[in-house]
């Protein structure tokens, strides 16, 4: 079989920043969903990449494994959002966004909703960081909107998210 990307929708960060991007009426015409962000925060100190399901705000947990370069570290989590992977701040490389990819199977059917994250981010003066993460929301409703926020401070300029349809065709 083969697979079919299709973009749904886009999110460009304009001057000034953004707090949250959004796709909310997400088509329940596709097999699974691919979010593909590429972010910068305008933090100084360490910030994540945060996603909401349909607003819920409860009952997700997730396994990750990350690595630096020097040492690797591995846990879980239980949080009010779906854990998907480090942001660059203003205190890396200038000009560098993080780039992380969210894969969502199943997202239109009445199981649990799971997703799988690969994310990285560059720092040409320390250290980078690339983060796996296996995240599951424990909630039956088919996905029609998706937030996506930084654990703080808002979305730098230029910071992008694409959000695909994958169909098997």
């Amino acid at each position: 079989m083969a697979t079919t990307y299709t973009l749904i929708s886009s999110v460009t960060v304009g001057s000034g920043g953004a707090a949250t991007m959004t796709f909310s009426s997400i088509p329940q015409t596709y097999t699974d969903l691919l979010v593909r962000v590429s972010a910068r925060n305008t933090s100084t100190s360490g910030s994540g990449l945060n996603m909401r399901f349909n607003s819920i705000s409860s009952t997700y947990s997730g396994k990750y494994l990350e690595g630096n370069g020097a040492a690797a570290s591995s846990g879980s989590t239980t949080t009010s959002y779906f854990a998907s992977g480090n942001v660059n701040t203003d205190n890396n490389t200038a000009s560098t966004f993080a780039s992380t990819d969210i894969y969502i199977p199943n997202y239109a059917g009445s199981n649990n909703k799971s997703g799988s994250v690969d994310s990285v981010y560059e720092n040409n003066a320390t250290t980078a960081y690339i983060t796996m993460i296996a995240g599951l929301l424990s909630n039956t409703a088919a996905i029609t909107q998706i937030d996506i926020t930084p654990s703080a401070n808002s979305f730098a300029q230029y910071t992008t998210a694409y959000l695909y349809g994958i169909s098997n065709a």
